[in-house]
């Protein structure tokens, strides 16, 4: 009989239900923090032409085989439902006795990355014709242990993500994996209640395994050889609060981004040779940093031999600060720790981490390690996507923002692959789109989407109000409530490169609820006003001007307004918006310049003199503005304002704009009013210098924060469009619409997947007209818009 389990979605397909297995846990500690636990099942293969895992947990999961790394999950799903991985062992089995072995870490703290809740393993083994080989439960097929070599009370790896990694192992930690001989010390296990279950709904990643590419530098340290004036204490220590949860430092077993502050780096030898799977030797209190060549995210991995017990950090950032690791740069605890006895270890970390540069530090003792590597956590599906143009940058920036995205996209559309690893609003806007074009596919976003259907609130949120990231806990109750208006934009979008109107359907109620709670904040001009909780719009001063109204939100708000009008056939929504739009013309415009606030004084409301540059850009792209009505202030930010504009002589006043998210939209108005050559241009300065750094594009125009953002991956969808001229692929109507421009290259091509087969698009300048090849699938159609007039060839 299958297991209770079921779900019972309103889109749970076929299959996804377990024959035998239940949900378990060691009796009575399903809701205890940061304890992992290891499931063990013997079994025979017999002769199956197939054999899968099924499985799925909570918190997160890795799975082994024979003792080698399988798979890696599962896929995060909404509040109460648990997406299901399939893992095929038939290639992976031997005759006879074979060995699963699942380790699951249940963090039960609340985060922006993992939802807090009771832990457990639900898995079976099942063989073709559907004869369960094992199960967790009943019958009790699979043994379970308490992983205690991972240290349980810890510091949190950042804010936004739960516990760090502390080891202190014993010789042949890992051998229950991969020996049937050893025996575990074994935990009794309870059966929980039911689970409601989803699918995956995303490829699952390839796993591979990467080596260093650069040595860069070794020296000695001396532990203890510094007493800063003041320790550097980030909000994961000091201001996670009784509702974020987590271990009070008093309480911690072992610190290491506190103690690793007062070691000082002593002599330093530059080395800046390439890495040949070498071995590094690490002699006591000694150092040794690796560079990867790009930034890369995955588990951190090696083989270690100490000759005596051994300290060993794993340290590592996306850059180099003044030529070392700075694993203090963005409050992240980026810091492994092992502490091991003498004796040889295989050890990878559990968690996936972001870094270009990996830092080895030894306190006492000393070991060699032998097969470094990273292994990679990235989403497969964007191989297909191929760009190339006569600019080696555009290729450079290219590969940066497909390196960016796929680090982004394993199974949500994230902000960041390490401090946070969240889907958050506005982000996925942008990301949204890249991901059709590298991947010729919506799944990822569809997942994004369907974590947001199907729970029917968000307690402690306000009724109607979504989260700012899911899923995510928000214990506290934060939100961002303009935010929740680019879920409406985006969603738009969604309908027209997916084609998936039941969902938009499905989410039209939480849309509609959302436009109530809302309500209680317009003003008598129609204005949202006095916005409850953390109201942002970018990273720059546009965040101080965020009361009483603030013109930006209302431009934002007129855009979902009009987007959930056109989605659901609602002319209310569509006056609302004109209505909002003459309101902030009227109120906002000083005549050069749209200001960002008003403040209310007095019971009057009074226009302020504050003004920022991504203001500006929230007027053109929300239609607040346009070059035909405001042509001064357009002509005035296309000349003057920009990558390289002057700050202290050219409109001072003006405050600038970040990366996030100004930049980025300065480039879509730019492309959007046919500057694709200034576009261009200006996309080379901001992005070129990210490339060449880090291999991946960053959150904000300098290297303070994350430095692998994936909404930044929008660049690929922006030179598909704007240098090779597919201005829209139409996958539902089957329709490409190709623009060309008068560029300063002397070629294009590239190649975007659907899901009907590739589109291929080529064109070189020859005697003063452009050349195209387009290949497409059967059944496509192609129309060539040319406003610029250029002379066009088609070629066979």
């Amino acid at each position: 009989m299958p297991s209770r389990s079921i779900a019972k979605s309103h889109d749970a397909p076929p299959g996804v239900e377990f024959l035998s297995a239940r949900s378990i846990w060691p009796a009575g500690r399903e809701k205890e923090m940061n304890l992992s636990v290891g499931f063990r099942a013997l079994f025979a293969a017999g002769k199956a032409n197939r054999t899968v895992l099924r499985l799925t947990a909570s918190s997160i999961y890795r799975a082994f085989v024979n003792g080698e790394f399988l798979g890696y999950g599962p896929a995060r799903g909404p509040r109460g439902w648990f997406r299901v991985d399939e893992w095929d062992l038939t290639g992976r089995l031997k005759p006879g006795r074979n060995i699963v072995a699942v380790e699951v870490a249940g963090y039960n703290v609340g985060s922006y990355y993992l939802l807090d809740q009771p832990a457990f393993l639900q898995a079976e083994i099942v063989a073709d014709g559907g004869k369960t080989l094992a199960a967790t439960g009943r019958g009790h097929s699979f043994d379970c242990r308490i992983l205690d070599e991972r240290v349980q009370k810890v510091e949190r790896y950042s804010y936004q993500r739960p516990f760090s990694e502390v080891y202190r192992l014993r010789r042949d930690s890992d051998r229950w994996r991969a020996d049937a001989s050893v025996k575990l010390r074994r935990a009794r296990c309870a059966e929980l209640p039911p689970k409601r279950l989803l699918r995956r709904g995303v490829s699952y990643p390839t796993f591979e395994r990467l080596s260093p590419a650069w040595h860069v530098a070794r020296g000695r340290i001396f532990p203890a050889g510094l007493q800063p004036e003041k320790f550097i204490k980030p909000r994961y220590l000091t201001q996670i609060g009784p509702l974020l949860r987590g271990f009070v430092e008093s309480d911690l077993d072992c610190v290491p981004f506190l103690e690793l502050q007062t070691v000082a780096t002593a002599t330093a030898e530059k080395l800046d040779r390439p890495f040949n799977s070498d071995a590094v030797r690490l002699s006591g209190d000694s150092y040794h940093t690796l560079d990867f060549g790009v930034n890369r995210t995955g588990f951190l991995g090696a083989t270690i031999r100490c000759r005596k017990p051994t300290r060993l950090f794993f340290t590592f950032d996306e850059i180099l600060t003044e030529g070392d690791v700075d694993f203090t740069r963005y409050e992240c605890a980026n810091i492994v720790t092992y502490e091991l006895p003498a004796g040889e270890f295989r050890i990878e970390s559990f968690e996936p981490y972001t870094l270009r540069y990996l830092k080895l530090i030894t306190l006492g003792g000393d070991c060699e390690l032998r097969d470094l590597y990273l292994r990679e956590y990235a989403a497969p599906d964007v191989w297909q996507a191929q760009f190339a143009a006569a600019d080696k940058r555009l290729n450079r920036i290219f590969e940066a923002g497909r390196e960016t995205f796929r680090q982004n996209a394993v199974d949500l559309l994230t902000d960041c692959p390490g401090r946070e690893r969240a889907g958050w609003l506005c982000d996925t806007f942008f990301t949204g789109r890249a991901a059709v074009d590298l991947m010729g596919h919506a799944g990822v976003e569809r997942n994004f989407y369907e974590n947001y259907l199907l729970p029917e609130s968000f307690p402690p949120l306000p009724e109607g109000m979504l989260p700012m990231c899911y899923p995510a806990d928000h214990p506290n109750g934060n939100f961002i409530p303009n935010w929740a208006l680019w879920f409406v934009i985006e969603l738009e979008e969604y309908l027209a490169r997916s084609g998936d109107r039941a969902m938009v359907d499905a989410l039209q109620p939480k849309v509609r609820r959302l436009f109530d709670y809302f309500r209680r904040f317009r003003n008598a001009d129609g204005l949202l006003e006095k916005l409850e909780r953390w109201v942002f719009i970018e990273w720059s001063e546009a965040q101080s001007f965020m009361q009483d109204v603030n013109y930006p939100s209302n431009m934002l708000y007129a855009a979902a307004l009009d987007a959930a009008g056109r989605m659901y056939g609602d002319r209310k929504l569509k006056r609302q918006a004109q209505q909002v739009r003459r309101a902030v013309i009227e109120q906002s415009f000083d005549g050069s310049f749209f200001v960002d606030n008003a403040v209310r004084q007095d019971g009057k409301l009074q226009v302020t003199t504050n003004r920022t540059e991504v203001c500006q850009y929230f007027a053109f792209f929300f239609g607040v503005a346009t070059p035909e009505n405001q042509p001064d202030l357009w002509r005035t930010l296309c000349e003057q304002f920009g990558p390289r504009r002057d700050l202290k002589k050219t409109f001072p006043e003006v405050h600038p704009a970040n990366a996030f998210i100004g930049v980025m939209l300065r480039l879509e108005l730019l492309s959007r009013y046919g500057r694709s050559r200034q576009m261009l241009d200006e996309s080379i300065d901001y992005w070129l210098c990210m490339a060449e750094t880090t291999g991946t594009l960053w959150e904000h125009l300098q290297t303070t924060a994350s430095c692998n953002h994936g909404f930044t991956s929008h660049v690929c969808h922006a030179l598909y469009r704007d240098v090779l001229g597919l201005r829209e692929v139409d996958r539902r109507r089957k329709r490409l619409t190709l623009r060309f421009s008068d560029l300063p290259l002397e070629w294009c091509r590239g190649r975007i997947p659907t899901a009907d087969g590739p589109v291929v698009l080529s064109w070189r300048k020859e005697r003063g007209k452009i050349a195209y090849r387009v290949e497409m699938p059967a059944g496509y159609t192609v129309a060539v818009d040319n406003p610029a007039g250029l002379s066009l060839e088609r070629r066979a």
